[in-house]
């Protein structure tokens, strides 16, 4: 069983997931960041691997994957520093990005280093599910790697049955069908959505994403799902001096609890 399914054995609600980019702020800083999340108290990790087309993300992230990518990150750089991963981290760790950067690095090589560094998911947006389904899913079961699926507003529920059935991690609600950054507006309309998918009973536990920035959010889409990530707020936090200081008070104040001391 990977890290993910014992966290959600372990832990069913107000789960934590904070999404950063590797390489950013500076080359060297990815498992400085990690392990600081961890003792700070996240429950999970996504960090992002850079690319120069980020389609989906706002202007944040975007700045974030443009900054790392000119102080040199790669897919290379990146599981070399990613080597000593589990002597650091011991909560899951997942990467997400695009599909060119992984199919330049080729499918199989990369499920392959990310079982040999401690990877335990991937997110890639914009993988079709039936290249997923005929392609690459031997590859993943394999390396024991869960592919993480996205699911948004307008998905059709067979799609959502599919996904629910291929998936072996969680599923990944977006709150909304735009980029990432901006803040979680919680109308009716995406009650409504929120609520559909919660009563759908669906086999794997579920995330929700975009928009989640503060407690209130993160309080907000607990109820519907079990936790929620956390992106674009946390890259403003990177940006700014003694950030590793001041991510424990940013954990706790997502969490409505004071810091954590370290």
């Amino acid at each position: 069983m990977n890290r993910i399914k014992q966290l959600f054995e372990q832990k069913r609600n107000n789960v934590l997931s904070i999404y950063f980019t590797a390489g950013y702020p500076n080359i060297d800083s990815t498992l400085d960041i990690a392990e600081a999340l961890e003792k700070a108290g996240a429950d999970f990790l996504e960090i992002g691997v850079p690319y120069s087309d980020p389609l989906a993300d706002g202007p944040v992230i975007q700045n974030s994957s443009q900054k790392a990518i000119e102080n040199g990150m790669t897919v290379k750089v990146l599981f070399e520093q990613l080597k000593d991963l589990r002597k650091r981290v011991s909560i899951p760790v997942l990467l997400m990005g695009y599909v060119n950067p992984v199919l330049q690095y080729g499918v199989e090589n990369f499920c392959s280093k990310c079982a040999e560094v401690g990877v335990d998911g991937v997110i890639v947006p914009d993988l079709p599910m039936y290249e997923y389904e005929e392609l690459y899913q031997d590859c993943f079961i394999q390396n024991q790697l869960s592919n993480i699926f996205l699911i948004t507003p307008t998905t059709s529920e067979a799609r959502i049955r599919r996904i629910d059935e291929l998936s072996n991690g969680f599923i990944y609600l977006l709150s909304t069908s735009s980029t990432t950054g901006k803040n979680l507006s919680v109308s009716s309309q995406v009650e409504d959505y929120f609520s559909r998918i919660k009563s759908m009973e669906l086999r794997n536990p579920t995330m929700i994403g975009f928009g989640i920035s503060d407690n209130k959010s993160f309080s907000k889409a607990s109820e519907y799902a079990n936790g929620a990530i956390v992106g674009s707020a946390f890259v403003k936090i990177l940006a700014e001096e003694n950030y590793l200081e001041k991510i424990p008070e940013f954990i706790g104040s997502l969490k409505g609890k004071e810091a954590v001391s370290y």
